[in-house]
């Protein structure tokens, strides 16, 4: 099995699968969380693309994580977190590897928004899977 192919194996147990979207070039996206009140309608989005070199035998690895949000919010412009509850972020940065997770609890409207999601665990699997393989791993701090 081709580490291709072993990766989009292992990605089964992720919020989506990588999709090859071009040769030796996977990409998963997946709507971690959604909340639509009123005439609001809030996403958080995970992205990760994978580049595969087997000829140099490197993987390059990219992720972002973003918040999305169309139509009137309550609060002030840069509020992305409408209505009552707490939001948290816990991160720390290691060379280019920034782990952490975020967690939002919110009430809008008697809706709730709730989400937990550990973003540097889909990489770590990732790398892991990598090494395996015997491939060098490197993260990309510009989409590839």
């Amino acid at each position: 099995m081709s580490l291709k192919e072993k990766l989009i194996k292992i990605s089964e147990a992720f919020p989506e699968k990588f999709k090859e979207i071009e040769k030796n070039v996977l990409m998963l996206e997946a709507k971690i969380a959604e909340r639509k009140v009123f005439l609001s309608k809030k996403n958080l989005i995970y992205k990760a693309k994978i580049k595969i070199d087997d000829e140099n035998k490197t993987v390059k690895f990219f992720e972002t994580l973003k918040e999305k949000g169309i139509g009137i919010s309550s609060g002030d412009s840069i509020d992305i977190s409408p209505g009552f509850g707490f939001k948290v972020e816990k991160y720390r940065v290691i060379g280019k590897e920034r782990e952490g997770s975020i967690e939002e609890l919110s009430k809008l409207f008697g809706k709730d928004y709730k989400y937990s999601f550990d973003y540097s665990a889909v990489r770590k699997k990732v790398e892991e899977e990598v090494q395996k393989a015997g491939y060098s791993f490197s993260i990309a701090l510009a989409e590839i």
